[in-house]
């Protein structure tokens, strides 16, 4: 078996625990609980780790280990933050990013102002329709 099977999978500097994940993602999810059932004969903490492992990663409780999209987000993120060695490309990545992070930040600003604003206008339509029902109480107490 070579290495090109999963090397999509993973970056070509990973460790062996990444190499090894993803070989097992390859084979689903049978390769998974034959790894966890070796690491309980041959020595039980190996096995717990891989059970507990399966669990909190929910390998156990998926369809298919093949298609995880976490994996993939967790591939770009780690391939956007590593440096290229062209320090122009990575001065540029640099200013783009923090650009784009200064954009999210004004974004969420704007999107709080937004709901600020919403709130305070149904607030305010709360009390004039309060205000509204008072003086109407109030008319209706007095004829």
């Amino acid at each position: 078996m070579t290495t090109a099977t999963y090397s999509a999978d993973v970056p070509a500097n990973a460790g062996w625990i990444s190499k090894s994940e993803a070989w097992l993602d390859q084979r689903g999810k049978g390769a998974w609980i034959a790894a966890m059932v070796l690491g309980f004969i041959f020595f039980w903490p190996v096995g717990l780790a891989l059970l507990a492992y399966m669990i909190w990663s929910k390998r156990m409780f998926s369809k298919s280990c093949r298609h995880s999209s976490h994996r993939a987000a967790r591939r770009t993120a780690w391939s956007a933050m590593k440096p290229s060695g062209n320090t122009a490309f990575d001065a540029y990545k640099a200013d783009t990013l923090q650009r784009l992070q200064d954009e999210q930040d004004a974004f969420e600003a704007f999107l709080e102002r937004l709901r600020e604003a919403k709130d305070k206008t149904e607030f305010d339509q709360f009390m004039d329709d309060r205000e509204t029902r008072a003086k109407e109480a109030m008319a209706t107490e007095d004829a």
